[in-house]
Formats: structure tokens, sequence, C-alpha cells
């Protein structure tokens, strides 16, 4: 078997394939090219009354890279995850590479959300997010939604579609469609960390103008 270097990830994700574990205590890491793929457009992120409410509310501070790997540990902390031991340790080691971010909620001393991905050209390829509070992922996405366009982003690869992704603009496309807007993501460059966080007011003006 292949041994599964931070290398081999980026030209798995440059190919449009991600990895995966059944569980984690499993060894075996496999690659999925999903036949529909996941993505929320940048100019179409929908942000609710209420998720408009709990931004504006601003009880909260939003950090970038301050915990990746507490930002991990919180998305492996359920009944099931694909995040086995070899694959936090590889995101890890991405983030040391300055190819993988975390956009972490902060409520007192608390993450209370939050969402990881990696970064290659203007695309963005988020892996995964939690919650431990009302709307904790939510604020995580609607900040990193702000920050990716702000920053030159094109492409927002959410892998899969959830009702809650759904529910914030998130859409399936096909796999061959999909595959091109990679490629032309790839031809340029954008950097993660090249935003300003805004305020509430300005966040929610940015997503909804």
């Amino acid at each position: 078997m292949t041994e599964v270097t931070p290398e081999l990830l980026l030209q798995a994700y440059a190919s449009g394939v991600f990895p995966m574990a059944d569980t984690a205590e499993s060894k075996a890491i496999y690659w999925v090219d999903p036949t529909d793929r996941g993505i929320i457009p940048l100019d179409g992120f929908h942000v609710s009354k209420s998720l408009a409410k709990a931004i504006r509310k601003s009880d909260y501070v939003v950090r970038i890279d301050s915990d990746f790997a507490l930002t991990l540990r919180h998305c492996a902390d359920r009944e099931e995850t694909w995040i086995n031991a070899e694959i936090f340790d590889l995101y890890c080691q991405l983030h040391q590479m300055g190819m993988a971010h975390s956009l972490e909620v902060w409520r007192e001393d608390a993450m209370i959300g939050g969402v990881y991905g990696v970064t290659l050209g203007t695309a963005f390829f988020g892996e995964s997010m939690f919650s431990t509070a009302t709307n904790g992922s939510k604020i995580a996405l609607s900040f990193l939604v702000h920050r990716l366009r702000t920053a030159g982003f094109t492409l927002f690869d959410t892998q899969f579609i959830t009702p809650h992704l759904q529910s914030l603009g998130g859409v399936e496309i096909p796999r061959a469609s999909y595959h091109n807007l990679l490629i032309d993501a790839l031809q340029a460059r954008a950097d993660f960390t090249d935003a300003q966080t805004p305020d509430a007011a300005s966040l929610l003006a940015d997503l909804r103008g």
C-alpha cells in the first residue's frame, strides 16, 4: 500500500479526490470522488433571519488558525467520524506547511464552532466543521465565506451536501462540472490569511450584497 504523505494528499485534492477512513479506529484510508459534489457558491450563501440575529449579537470572537489541532479534535468528537489518527496527523502536517487552515468561533475560553480545510490555488476544500453551541458552525461558515470571497477564492468545496449545508446555500453539481471548476481554480493563487475578519454589520452587508 502506498504511504499517504502530505504531498500525496495535495496531489489527490488537485485531482479531485479526498481521503476518508471508516471509523476513528480504522487503519485504512480510502479515496473518494463523488458522482455528485457538494459546493457552496461564494455568491450564493444564505443568511436566515435567525442566523443574522445570532451574528449581530457578537457574543463571540472569530479567530484564524489559533488552535488548528483543537478544531480537528472537536470535528472528530462524534459517534461516527472519518478522522482517524493518520488523517489527524496528516492534516496537522498540512497546517504546518501552510496548506490547511481553521476558522474558529470562541466564546470566552471555549471554542463553540469551527471549520477546517485545505487550500490549493483559489480552491478551499472544506473538510469538517463542528458546533457545541447554537449556530456555532453557521457563524463559522458565514465568516469563512466572507474570507474566501475577500481573499480571492473561487471554489468552496464541501464534498457532500447535508440539509445543514443546503439551508446555507449549498448545492450539488455533477462530477464533471466540479472538475472543470477545480481546473480553473488551480490556475490562480489566493491566500487564506490575506483577509481581515469583519465586524458583524460588515459581514452581513457583504453576504447580502
